[in-house]
């Protein structure tokens, strides 16, 4: 039986991160967003965790409520949860130190580094594929919650590679996690490496990033918590088993709130990419009539309330719902991730606002 009891939260029950000493300023952020998140947040899902960085640097990092409802196993800062579609950004690291190096051209045509892929007798680039302008299709039918295990990238490609274009290549904006599956195997070809060794090798392991993985459901991972959805009674209920091998780039990563103010903060300043390579991310792609998209490379790009620079991705799976976001103006990065499918995740803005509020103070 995969339904559990009715549960709904009725503490807020959280376990903080043992950082190194942060000012007052940050810990009376941390109180008033600790509020937010106990008031809003933590009714209404089973678990999750929240993470700010500023200037590099985690100011607070609070896990709250449960990783297994059934064991009341709480969940804590290391507990991994499906991101879904804030892959893509991650993903989007390993083609920009593709560009930088020389490996990867992002104007070639896809199949110079997957032959295998079918000609759709208009040029698709992994510049295109990474801002969703490529004409791929999305996820259709019960593809979302596929239960079906590929054993490489490349195989992967079969669900969708044999299917028409929806619309010439550059001339529409449309989302496509497939897009980004495709990019995995460019990111094979030109790399020589497979795709999450490269991620692993490349783009994790530097940045300290050591509770990110592919959520591969044929191994046993200690620290994953369980993945729940809602009744219409306000319960929750376990989710159908998935397998994510055939969507590693564009939403089958594990990770903490942590790991991922950790990979935004390295996109504040040039170090894991330069400035040049930092800046081709973060602009907005147009459509060839010249419409911009609001979509660089795997990020979605805003002016917020404040006037700041903000790049961001939201990712959403069987069994999570994720925030994640960057404020290139304020420094101030942004995790908050869930166990749980269609979370309402509305106040993380309110969270982000108050350490916004202080960091414009400094």
């Amino acid at each position: 039986m995969l339904l559990l009891l009715a549960v709904v939260q009725t503490a807020c029950v959280s376990e903080p991160a043992t950082l190194p000493a942060v000012d007052e300023r940050w810990r009376a952020a941390a109180s008033k967003a600790r509020a937010i998140a106990c008031e809003k947040l933590a009714p209404n899902i089973p678990g999750f965790a929240l993470a700010v960085a500023v200037d590099g640097r985690i100011v607070w990092s609070e896990a709250f409520g449960f990783a297994d409802l059934e064991a009341k196993r709480r969940t804590t800062p290391e507990t991994q949860f499906r991101i879904g579609s804030v892959s893509k950004p991650l993903t989007a690291a390993a083609v920009a130190q593709l560009h930088e190096s020389g490996k990867l051209d992002i104007d070639a045509p896809v199949q110079r580094y997957v032959p295998t892929f079918p000609d759709k007798g208009a040029t698709i680039t992994t510049r295109l594929l990474g801002g969703h302008l490529a004409g791929m299709r999305h996820y259709q039918g019960d593809e979302f919650t596929l239960n079906q295990r590929f054993p490489t990238v490349t195989a992967g490609l079969a669900i969708f590679q044999n299917d028409p274009l929806i619309a010439p290549p550059g001339t529409r904006y449309a989302y496509s996690s497939y897009g980004f599956n495709l990019i995995s195997a460019v990111v094979e070809g030109a790399s020589g490496e497979p795709f999450l060794a490269y991620m692993s090798r490349h783009v994790f392991k530097p940045l300290g990033m050591t509770h990110t993985a592919a959520d591969k459901n044929d191994s046993l991972i200690a620290n994953r918590t369980r993945f729940y959805e809602r009744t219409a009674s306000g319960g929750f209920v376990l989710c159908a088993p998935v397998d994510n091998s055939y969507k590693w780039a564009g939403g089958g990563f594990l990770s903490t709130a942590e790991d991922l103010v950790r990979f935004g903060s390295a996109h504040l300043s040039p170090g894991l990419l330069k400035s040049t390579t930092l800046e081709l991310l973060f602009t907005p792609q147009r459509t060839k009539s010249g419409e911009a998209t609001g979509y660089g490379i795997g990020w979605n790009i805003t002016t917020d309330t404040l006037g700041h620079r903000y790049v961001s991705h939201g990712g959403g799976s069987v069994g999570g719902t994720t925030a994640f976001g960057v404020d290139r103006d304020s420094r101030v990065v942004i995790a908050l991730v869930t166990n749980l499918s269609e979370a309402r995740l509305a106040p993380v803005q309110e969270i982000r606002l108050v350490f916004d509020s202080v960091a414009a103070r400094r």
